[in-house]
């Protein structure tokens, strides 16, 4: 099968120090599920083609916790902490992403899976940040990079399990 790499949408609200992202899937909410919550794979398509990503701790469950590290050339270069919150299969996991190198800058996101038609999922996080220049500095880092190369690494691997 081949993989089809859809749009996302990443909206930053006005009012509020929000990032949304929505993005479609050609694939059922339990492998899409399964590709966040399952740590070999989640290292396999996270972030950008030019890093690889090495899990620490991962402990997919409400209460669990979770860190990985972006490496580039056998070097770090960036690493993630966080506490997983709510974890419902194939429906929504919210957890706290917090990066390293701003360990101020806590992400509380909640992401949903909504099975949509032709047994495909489209996929809706909420990043909720503490305030504005927080969420400006996210959005200024090449984040966007990171997520269409991401999932598109995603729609891959969904597309090579199918």
């Amino acid at each position: 099968m081949t993989a089809t790499t859809h749009e996302t949408e990443i909206l930053a609200d006005d009012k509020v120090p929000t990032i949304r992202l929505v993005r479609e899937f050609d694939a059922p909410p339990e492998q899409v599920f399964r590709a966040h919550i399952d740590p070999e794979l989640y290292a396999q398509w996270v972030g950008p083609h030019s890093v690889t990503t090495r899990i620490t701790r991962w402990d997919a469950r409400t209460g669990g916790e979770w860190a990985f590290a972006n490496d580039r050339g056998g070097e770090e270069i960036a690493a993630f902490h966080g506490c997983f919150h709510d974890v419902r299969p194939n429906e929504r996991i919210v957890w706290t992403f917090t990066y390293d190198g701003e360990p101020d800058g806590v992400a509380l996101e909640t992401l949903t899976l909504e099975e949509i038609e032709g047994g495909r999922t489209r996929l809706r996080v909420l990043s909720v940040v503490p305030d504005f220049a927080t969420r400006d500095g996210m959005l200024a880092s090449g984040m966007d990079v990171g997520i269409n190369e991401g999932y598109a690494k995603l729609d891959a691997l969904l597309a090579k399990e199918a």
